[in-house]
Formats: C-alpha cells, structure tokens, sequence
C-alpha cells in the first residue's frame, strides 16, 4: 500500500502544492507519509518551505471535511456502512461520540491529538451538525503546527525523509501539548470575553 501511495505521490509532485493538497482530502492517504515527502521536497528545491505547509495544513481540513460531510448527511448508518472506505471502523465511531460527548465542540481540536480517534473525530462533528466553520478553523488550528512539524522533519532530513514518522513519534507529546494548552487556553479566553459582552 505504502509503496502504491508513493508513485501515487510522485505523479502528483508535477501538481506542486495542488498536488500535496489533493494527496490529503483522501483519508486513507496517510499524512505521516505525505508531509515528510514535501519536506524532502523543500530539500530538494522543488517547494518552498512555507508553501508546503500551508497546503498541508489545508489538505489537512479538506479531508477531514468530507468525513464531516458523510456524519452531517448520513448520519450513523451510513457512516458503518461506508466508513471502511475511509478506513473508519464503527469502534473508531463509539469512541468519537464518547470523546465528542465529553469535550464538545472542542474536539475539532483535541481529538487530533489524540490515537483511534483522530480520524473518526470529524464524524460526531457532522452528526451534532456542527457550524462547518467553526469545524473548518478547529480543524485547521490543530491541523497547523503537526503539518508544520512534519513538513520541518522532511526538510531537516532530506534523502531520510522516511524517518520523520518515527522521529515525531518519539517527541510528539513534548511538541504538541504545549501548543494544544496554548490554543485551549486561547479559546477559553475567548468565551470569557464573549459572556462578558
């Protein structure tokens, strides 16, 4: 599959930042493999840095949009029917609508962050009917500074590009959470001030 993705990948290099944008609306086109790629891409001078990062983080909501889209129109039975095609299982579901239960419209955000729910998230959103751009920014905030990191790791690495993925993994949580408590203690604020008017 993975060496599939990549070919897939090369033909749509010719696209530039068109192409990493496309490559994200699919769900099942992993973003640890994409981003890192464009990195590589930047090394080689194909891309610019800032470029490649702004169209995967907005690749990054785009695919996500259209898991939103199936839980908005389709509701449940429609997502356990056609979620596998975004290899979306329904125990991915029962733990999205647990997680979107307790935090809210907040999980746009949060559940990006978090395993075995990240790509399901979007799917409770749609179902709750969610504002699409409240979903759209939420998205795209948390979608942001992993885009940029991943993006960074492929640039920083070069012909090693391949080892982002893991690399990421080892400092994730020293990376991400202090930016997730800056966002959420942004929104919050934000509220405040809303009740306060």
């Amino acid at each position: 599959m993975e060496v599939l993705i990549l070919q897939m990948m090369e033909a749509l290099k010719s696209l530039s930042y068109f192409g990493i944008m496309l490559a994200l609306t699919f769900e099942f086109v992993p973003a640890e493999l994409v981003l890192p790629l464009a990195g590589y891409w930047v090394y080689e001078g194909d891309l610019v840095l800032i470029g490649a990062i702004l169209a995967g983080s907005i690749g990054g909501v785009l695919g996500p949009l259209t898991l939103y889209a199936l839980g908005r129109y389709g509701g449940r039975p429609m997502v356990i029917k056609y979620g596998k095609y975004f290899l979306v299982k329904e125990e991915h579901i029962d733990k999205s609508d647990r997680f979107f239960e307790k935090y809210g419209a907040g999980v746009a955000f949060l559940g990006r962050f978090v395993p075995g729910v990240r790509t399901a998230v979007s799917i409770p959103c749609g179902m709750a009917k969610m504002n699409v751009w409240k979903f759209m920014f939420f998205t795209y905030l948390a979608m942001l500074p992993v885009t940029a990191i991943y993006v960074y790791l492929g640039y920083r690495l070069g012909p090693q590009w391949a080892m982002a993925g893991e690399l990421f993994g080892q400092y994730a949580n020293y990376l991400l959470i202090p930016i997730a408590l800056v966002v959420i203690w942004f929104v919050l604020k934000q509220r405040r001030k809303v009740r306060s008017i």
